[in-house]
């Protein structure tokens, strides 16, 4: 019987319990590498430029429509600096497909109003617009960092990081004390802070002078001289607010990492060091670190555009192969994160089904809502394919899904991929405490995910 157990049922392992000694030092080297990265993207633009800087390192130049394309080439196209293509050209032709990896670079955050600056009882703040699926009460009494940019009126642009350096001044959002918060602790969670209360405090000494306004007088006046801005200039300006957490280790063991962004910037880096790392691949290889998607992959930076189509295009019209031809063969991995099986709570998770830490990387098949509302489903085919190719590269994987069937769900990138007939899969790291102001993910899923990635690149 024990036989037969062994021959029929299927165990899950401890992924520490399938490495060697030389994954485990390639594991630390990589997160390490990811870590820095992580550190110095705190948006999707911060990203984009510093994935691009580091694809120059790795050979990539910028494409330009109509040239030459020989196997081996690494191009890359910038979309509006929010979102970023990356391509390997393959030996076999544009017209047998190609193999995707597809990530997004944006996270949950707290967006600037467009006219957020005020001031109250001789105190100063910033309106701001929650963006993404978060937890209110999450964002307050945190240290705050000010990143973004401001388009100018004479056409010109300002860069802003404010916060970042260990010398620099930082913001946050108050609370109430215990004391007087008897009203505040019989709301419910989601009502206890609000979306319009979540204002960031940013000065409180006056100008030294009459009239009113003195203390938001006196911070457009530091504006001014750091940044040569004036309170106009909010109307045409992109900041936000993110937490200002360094990246570290987590756990006596060092086993975890924690800080801001890992939704979805752990699976974007996987995606982006697969890349470079591809070498001479049978089938062209395509890396999407893309925007929005925390708000549905919205607007022109957001996978539901056609830029990703007109990339594309160009590089099968270099081919002569009709850009259809080759998303039809095409196959992709919508590299997202998933939630994590929390011991803390575990009424919210199916076990047998959910993805736990240091397990590898999960694969989903299916995302969406209850009853599968939202997700592309990718077929047992597929599955099949992927599974087979990850027990040939001994990648460490899981099946996964995102909570019992009636607690919610949630989306990725894979329907808008699926929509343009590529065969997708939604693979990603597990997250603890997704989508809150510090997430913690597991070193050896962050490896197996990159493992993950080069495979499909190399063999996919």
């Amino acid at each position: 019987m024990d036989e037969l157990r062994e021959k029929l049922f299927y165990e899950q392992k401890n992924g520490y319990d399938l490495i060697g000694t030389d994954e485990r030092i390639a594991c630390e080297d990589y997160c390490a590498a990811y870590m820095r990265y992580l550190d110095a993207s705190r948006t999707e633009r911060e990203a984009v430029k510093n994935a691009i800087a580091e694809a120059g390192e790795a050979g990539f130049v910028p494409y330009v429509p109509g040239m030459a394309l020989r196997p081996g080439m690494r191009v890359y196209r910038n979309n509006r600096g929010k979102t970023l293509f990356l391509a390997v050209i393959g030996r076999k032709s544009l017209a047998e497909g190609c193999v995707i990896c597809g990530a997004h670079i944006d996270s949950p955050r707290l967006d600037l109003k467009q006219l957020p600056l005020y001031e109250s009882d001789e105190m100063c703040y910033l309106r701001t617009h929650y963006y993404g699926g978060l937890k209110k009460y999450q964002w307050v009494t945190i240290p705050l960092e000010l990143h973004g940019l401001v388009s100018l009126r004479d056409g010109s642009s300002v860069e802003i990081a404010l916060g970042r350096e260990k010398d620099e001044p930082k913001f946050v959002i108050t609370d109430l004390l215990p004391h007087l918060a008897a009203d505040q602790m019989k709301k419910t969670m989601a009502e206890g802070i609000t979306g319009e209360g979540l204002n960031i405090l940013i000065g409180s000494a006056p100008y030294a002078d009459e009239g009113k306004d003195r203390v938001k007088l006196a911070v457009l006046s530091l504006l001014n001289d750091l940044y040569g801005i004036d309170e106009e200039d909010f109307l045409s300006a992109e900041l936000v607010a993110v937490p200002a957490f360094d990246v570290c280790e987590i756990g006596l063991d060092r086993s975890m990492i924690g800080g801001y962004g890992h939704d979805d910037r752990v699976c974007a880096y996987a995606a982006l060091k697969a890349i470079f790392d591809a070498r001479e691949p049978e089938r062209s290889c395509v890396c999407i670190l893309t925007d929005k998607e925390e708000i549905g992959s919205e607007g022109v930076s957001g996978m539901q555009s056609e830029a990703f189509d007109t990339f594309m295009a160009d590089l099968c019209e270099s081919q002569g192969v009709a850009l259809r031809r080759c998303f039809e063969k095409s196959v992709c991995l919508s590299a997202d994160v998933t939630a994590a099986v929390d011991p803390l709570y575990p009424e919210v998770s199916e076990k047998r089904n959910g993805s736990k830490f240091n397990y590898g990387v999960g694969v989903c098949k299916f995302s969406g809502v209850r009853g599968k509302y939202g997700s592309s489903d990718a077929s047992a085919e597929l599955v099949g394919h992927f599974r087979r190719l990850f027990a040939r590269r001994r990648v460490v994987w899981q099946m996964a899904e995102l909570g019992k069937v009636d607690q919610g769900g949630g989306g990725t990138i894979a329907k808008f991929m699926a929509k343009r007939n590529i065969d997708t899969l939604d693979a990603g790291v597990p997250v603890l405490s997704m989508h809150a102001p510090f997430e913690v993910v597991a070193k050896l899923d962050c490896y197996m995910t990159y493992k993950a990635m080069l495979a499909a690149f190399e063999e996919g």
